[in-house]
């Protein structure tokens, strides 16, 4: 069976000094969710296990590192979904929560539903996840950003990772601090199961990034699995669902995808997006932020 796992770090512009800092990001969250799956995990094991990476790693905008709301505070969303039984978990506008990706799992394997604020906050607590002061997520560079109003241009905005397991089972995640200087309590697409992500139990399963005003009313996630129908290439389908979007509304997105059969599948309008990917077959992980003729994947 074939093992595969992409994630992204988010679509938006990557200021040349952060390029290395993204790569290294996007291959240490791909190590550690293939590290998972080569060891018989699941997939949304191996979902979990990468995005906590990520929000650990202050140059994404999730958990450490997210950017700060119009209080100055940090308010995270995070959802999960596993496509074989459509399971789904999620939460937003939490605080204090180190890994609120793990908050959301927990929620996909007890119950599916989507808790917000201290709603999700008194789960996580209750259930033994990772709590911490709210202040300790708050980053210096955010903080000084926030401080001093500075134009942001390179904050990438959710991280996200898809993977297939050895029983063909896919799942996909997504976790984002929202966008600098958002309205408290305003929750983006992240979270929103078909918007921010996606997984079906036959074609494949999605992660998307960008603007989540843009992504919801056109189900970004949904429709790019949906375009994955008659056995079309993840690549090509991702690539609908960006034109799609562009048609209809304005905003830069972008969006990872893998099918059934662990093809992978990237694509985004803005002017980069940091991702990573690895598959049954390959040497190494592929880390990139800009996607040219030599990291795109072969159409077959």
């Amino acid at each position: 069976m074939t093992l595969a796992i992409i994630v992204h770090g988010g679509a938006k512009t990557i200021s040349e000094d952060k390029v290395a800092a993204n790569k290294a990001g996007c291959l240490a969250a791909v190590e550690a969710g293939w590290a998972v799956l080569t060891k018989g995990g699941t997939a949304a094991e191996a979902v979990e296990a990468a995005i906590r990476v990520l929000e650990a790693d202050q140059t994404f905008n999730a958990s450490l590192g997210a950017t700060l709301n119009s209080e100055g505070e940090v308010e995270l969303d995070a959802a999960i979904m596993e496509g074989a039984t459509l399971g789904w978990g999620a939460v937003a506008a939490v605080q204090g929560v180190r890994h609120p990706i793990s908050v959301a799992r927990k929620i996909m394997d007890e119950k599916p539903r989507f808790l917000v604020a201290r709603s999700a906050e008194r789960f996580a607590a209750e259930n033994g996840l990772e709590m911490c002061k709210k202040e300790d997520l708050i980053a210096d560079e955010q903080w000084h950003e926030w401080k001093e109003e500075q134009e942001v241009l390179d904050r990438p905005n959710t991280v996200g990772c898809v993977a297939l397991d050895a029983n063909g089972i896919l799942a996909a995640g997504t976790s984002t601090g929202g966008t600098t200087g958002q309205l408290a309590g305003r929750v983006g697409d992240s979270a929103v199961i078909g918007s921010g992500l996606y997984a079906d139990g036959k074609l494949g399963a999605c992660s998307t990034t960008g603007d989540g005003e843009s992504i919801i009313p056109v189900v970004l996630a949904k429709t790019a699995i949906d375009f994955l129908n008659g056995d079309r290439h993840p690549d090509e389908a991702a690539q609908m669902a960006i034109n799609t979007l562009k048609s209809k509304v304005k905003g830069e997105a972008g969006c990872i995808l893998l099918d059934h059969q662990g093809r992978v599948g990237w694509a985004y309008n803005s002017q980069d997006m940091a991702c990573g990917y690895m598959t049954t077959g390959q040497d190494k992980p592929a880390v990139f932020t800009k996607k040219e003729a030599s990291t795109a994947p072969v159409l077959v």
